[in-house]
């Protein structure tokens, strides 16, 4: 019993101290995280292929698609230097690249100038807003 309320201490103190601010109020849990190479592009066909603000996903480009071939499509994410901003994965990238997100930005000079980075980034997973019960939690 004592190891059981020991390890929920551990998993209150870690959500507290790791998981991004936005995602801890909004209704959204960290499902894991990583660090990646992360790119940009925008919509020109020479970054794109012949329909260039269509996504793989059948959806118009706009601020906050992000393209990764290693994360599923619809997969919410957050990253790292861009605050309480979530981002959607709802397009592919070439599929020489294996582990790279590539966030959609709508100029061409914003794309240059972010550059490549390697940046942390947060996939988390909307979950319907519970009112949490530390008594429940510790069978009290």
């Amino acid at each position: 019993m004592k190891a059981t309320k020991f390890i929920i201490l551990i998993m209150i103190a870690f959500t507290l101290l790791f998981v991004p601010c936005s995602a801890k109020n909004s209704g959204y849990r960290l499902v894991y995280s990583g660090k990646v190479t992360m790119t940009a592009y925008n919509s020109l066909e020479n970054q794109t292929d012949s329909t260039p603000w269509i996504t793989a996903a059948g959806t118009r480009c706009r601020e906050g698609v992000i393209a990764s071939n290693f994360l599923p499509m619809g997969t919410k994410v957050m990253i790292e230097g861009f605050g309480d901003r979530m981002f959607v994965v709802e397009d592919r990238m070439n599929r020489r690249y294996k582990n790279r997100i590539d966030i959609w930005f709508r100029s061409y000079g914003d794309a240059i100038k972010f550059g490549r980075r390697t940046l942390k980034f947060y996939v988390v997973e909307e979950v319907k807003p519970t009112k949490l019960n530390l008594a429940s939690l510790f069978n009290i």
